[in-house]
């Protein structure tokens, strides 16, 4: 998603020169989310991007994996052969986290279009699957296999799900979601081994496992960029800057391998999301063509979406330094949301099946809105109606 769009952006804005688009995968560029969705339910064949890259004068050059950089001569190496650029955007995403012998017989990942073909035959067979991870893919998958009509036991480390992403009386009502579709979940759980036919946990739990679905994180896929000079974060990610320029001269970093700073959190963010890739590629092409002076400093305000256990989840912001939580509505019932406010000014909200709540949140997060908690902890009442 990050290099498509920087590319077409780059025409959109006026770059006339030559653009060439590496990747690893011989496939067509194509967009991820479908991948745990249509694709994987045999609904779709595909996701390609529907875009005329040759009419864009955009050269694809597919099944090319870059395997270093050296920005002093400016050249990329690839298996066949340099590759040299004028302007360098790296947005090689983000790899999946494995299971220590992640090579084990019905193991899988769910990343790319090969992934999904791969699952495709476990979930029409109606497998007994078990999912590692209750995050945003495992609950995404889980739901998937579902509807395929699997047996499903999702296995988690930590004792809720979503427990690296959302606060422990946020995320505790999520769990319900897992019984009343179907699904088992063991939370507070270790996987000690997987064996052909089961999963092992650390308890000496044996759970039958035609197939298992690992999804406990990713990491910025930067470890090709070893020995470059370009700095890297401690969690691994390019260390751009507001503009998502890298510490090498004319080489930028966009989408999930790249942390930016922002001065409307006040902290650096990596933003493993698809409208992230949508929206720095912007940033990218302004400062590629005109510049500083043209260039908008890139300090978007995080969004993403889950479709799980029959419910639509939006989040906007960032709540890590928010001082002051507000619900509006039951988390037991069908749709909520949370608030969350720093020193009153909304910073952060998610939405479960209350679309409008994140279509007005996320604006006033924009503006940086302040906010009257009572009228907010009111979901009858519009959030912005509840601005001071």
């Amino acid at each position: 998603m990050a290099g498509v769009q920087t590319a077409v952006a780059l025409r959109e804005q006026g770059w006339t020169g030559g653009v060439a688009l590496l990747g690893a995968e011989p496939h067509q560029p194509y967009d991820r989310p479908p991948l745990s969705k249509a694709v994987l339910l045999g609904k779709a064949d595909g996701s390609a991007f529907e875009i005329d890259f040759a009419a864009l004068g955009i050269d694809l050059l597919l099944g090319r994996r870059v395997t270093a950089v050296r920005p002093g001569e400016h050249v990329v190496e690839t298996a066949a052969g340099p590759v040299p650029y004028d302007r360098l955007v790296i947005a090689t995403g983000a790899d999946p986290v494995t299971l220590p012998g992640g090579d084990a017989p019905g193991l899988h990942l769910l990343r790319t279009l090969d992934d999904a073909e791969a699952l495709r035959p476990v979930l029409a067979a109606r497998q007994d699957v078990v999912v590692v991870g209750a995050g945003w893919i495992g609950a995404e998958f889980a739901t998937a296999a579902l509807e395929a009509g699997c047996t499903v036991t999702v296995v988690e480390a930590a004792e809720r799900p979503l427990a690296g992403a959302l606060p422990a009386e946020v995320a505790e009502p999520m769990r319900g979601w897992y019984e009343e579709s179907g699904a088992r979940l063991i939370t507070g759980a270790r996987v000690e081994t997987v064996e052909p036919g089961a999963v092992l946990l650390a308890d000496g739990t044996r759970l039958p496992a035609d197939a298992v679905l690992v999804g406990i994180g990713a990491r910025p896929a930067t470890g090709w960029l070893a020995g470059s000079g370009i700095e890297l974060c401690p969690d691994g990610s390019v260390r751009a800057d507001d503009r998502l320029r890298s510490s090498a001269p004319d080489v930028y970093a966009v989408g999930d391998c790249a942390s930016f700073p922002s001065a409307r959190y006040g902290e650096r963010l990596l933003v493993h999301h698809w409208d992230n890739a949508l929206q720095g590629p912007r940033t990218v092409a302004a400062d590629i063509i005109g510049g500083a002076a043209e260039a908008q400093v890139y300090d978007p305000v995080p969004y993403f979406w889950s479709e799980q256990f029959g419910r639509f989840v939006q989040y906007a912001g960032h709540h890590a330094a928010a001082d002051t939580t507000v619900r509006r509505g039951d988390p037991d019932g069908a749709s909520w949301s949370v608030c969350w406010l720093r020193d009153g000014v909304l910073v952060a909200l998610l939405a479960v099946g209350r679309p409008r709540d994140l279509a007005q949140g996320r604006k006033l997060i924009e503006r940086g809105a302040r906010i009257d908690p009572e009228r907010a902890a009111d979901p009858a009442v519009p959030l912005k109606s509840a601005v001071l």
